[in-house]
């Protein structure tokens, strides 16, 4: 009989994390924003690192700001520092939206980030009798201590915030909320031509497929600043409050979707990404649930497709094979639910945030796939790799943290999730939808060919 046996970590050691900070998933939420620019209330570092990830993920230049608080600020407090950052950015930029994000510095001197946004909002207007347009420009405060939460957390309360501080009640609209999670522009763009198909227009919460890929073209004038393609617009976040729905694409992102229900009556569901089979038929019923719209043809050919390829191969190629998958919460339930579909065994699983939902989610999968599941809860690199090396398995998934592992121990590596740095145009493909699963399946497969089958010719000419 099918089980889930829970591994917490006993070390307080963290030896190559599967998380960062807070801050980080806050400044990606509003990267999504159309002209919207992150304010990273801490020191340099704060905002360094993260630009430092975002570039080598996404192969992208990121926009973001930061008060540069030093030692002086500990005693005196950051108030002068985030108060000429914003206004600096105003006056340079005109962004329609500043988010201004606390970090662990400046929770820890106990900074009034809210007042100090309220004092510079009302600085902004009064210049704006000599400069146009400052007043319009929504200052938008989101507490992200570094020292709480993971990047999955400071998503979630980046997102929040924007709907919360944002959305406004008016007539009602046909449109659907989808808040995507930390997910590549490849993931967004299928999401997209998913409700495209469907005829539904959806309302991203928040689109970052064009800022983390966008053409690369100059400035109409020499004196505008450069702002990428895309994102959703402010006035679209206000209109959030009238939607048919909110989805949440992601169970550690579901905040948004609450409170948008609490507050304005919108219908929200919360559920795992739509990754294969099983996952992306549940967001169209979701989807159908809130819109009463009709599932066309032209997206069941896309799922014939992705049951095609795996009745072609599936059986022949992957049955019974060992995988252990290790990153985002909730990209790991979507992989671990497909891989069992393709017959596959996701033997371990291995995550560094604290989600309620991850075990549940692993009790159902270990009792749809019959498989006995050892789930690494709260978890790091460290852990994982002693794990594989007592346990072999045949196959890895999971971000460019592990490749070494893979080299070393000679294991296929399957890149997803963030970050992939080590192999260019990861983040343009999806992994999400009927067409996200065939190319997945066509990594998966191909990988076990290279490694199983090359070596010994003979068996691909069965």
């Amino acid at each position: 009989m099918s089980s889930v046996n829970v591994i917490e970590r006993e070390r307080t050691l963290i030896v190559n994390p599967l998380k960062t900070c807070q801050p980080l998933g806050a400044m990606f939420a509003v990267m999504g924003v159309h002209h919207g620019l992150p304010m990273v209330h801490g020191s340099q570092g704060c905002s360094t690192f993260v630009r430092y990830n975002f570039a080598r993920h996404f192969r992208e230049p990121a926009e973001i700001a930061v008060s540069s608080l030093h030692e002086d600020a500990a005693v005196f407090g950051g108030r002068k520092n985030i108060n000429a950052g914003i206004k600096n950015l105003a006056l340079r930029f005109k962004p329609e939206l500043i988010g201004a994000i606390t970090t662990c510095s400046s929770e820890i001197i106990g900074d009034d980030v809210f007042g100090f946004v309220d004092t510079t909002k009302k600085e902004l207007k009064e210049m704006s009798e000599d400069v146009k347009g400052l007043d319009k420009i929504e200052v938008i405060p989101i507490p992200t201590p570094s020292f709480v939460g993971t990047h999955f957390t400071g998503y979630d309360v980046g997102v929040n915030s924007l709907v919360t501080g944002l959305a406004n009640s008016g007539e009602s609209t046909e449109k659907v909320n989808i808040i995507p999670g930390m997910v590549n522009p490849g993931d967004i763009r299928e999401i997209k031509h998913i409700l495209e198909l469907m005829g539904i227009e959806g309302l991203l919460l928040t689109d970052t497929s064009d800022p983390f890929d966008s053409p690369l073209r100059p400035s109409t004038t020499q004196t505008q600043p450069y702002f990428p393609k895309g994102g959703t617009t402010v006035d679209e976040i206000r209109d959030s409050a009238n939607s048919q729905g909110t989805i949440s694409l992601c169970k550690y992102a579901g905040s948004a979707a609450t409170s948008l229900e609490k507050k304005h009556d919108v219908p929200a569901i919360i559920d795992t990404p739509p990754i294969g089979l099983q996952n992306t038929d549940q967001f169209l019923r979701n989807l159908k649930k809130l819109t009463d719209c009709e599932i066309p043809e032209s997206i069941l050919d896309e799922r014939g497709m992705l049951v095609d390829l795996i009745a072609d191969n599936a059986a022949r190629y992957l049955f019974d094979k060992k995988v252990a998958i290790y990153g985002d919460p909730d990209i790991i339930t979507g992989m671990a639910r497909f891989v069992g579909e393709l017959g596959m065994e996701p033997t371990m699983v291995c995550t560094g945030a604290n989600s309620k939902t991850f075990t549940p989610d692993m009790e159902k999968i270990s009792k749809e796939t019959g498989t006995d599941i050892d789930v690494l809860f709260e978890q790091d690199m460290r852990s994982f790799e002693i794990y594989v090396k007592e346990n072999p398995v045949d196959l890895m998934i999971g971000p460019s943290d592990g490749r070494l592992l893979s080299h070393d121990m000679e294991i296929p590596l399957i890149r997803v999730g963030f970050p992939v740095y080590d192999r260019i145009g990861y983040h343009r493909h999806p992994i999400v939808g009927y067409n996200g699963g065939m190319r997945l399946m066509e990594l998966i497969t191909n990988a076990v060919l290279e490694k199983y089958y090359e070596p010994t010719h003979w068996k691909l000419q069965q």
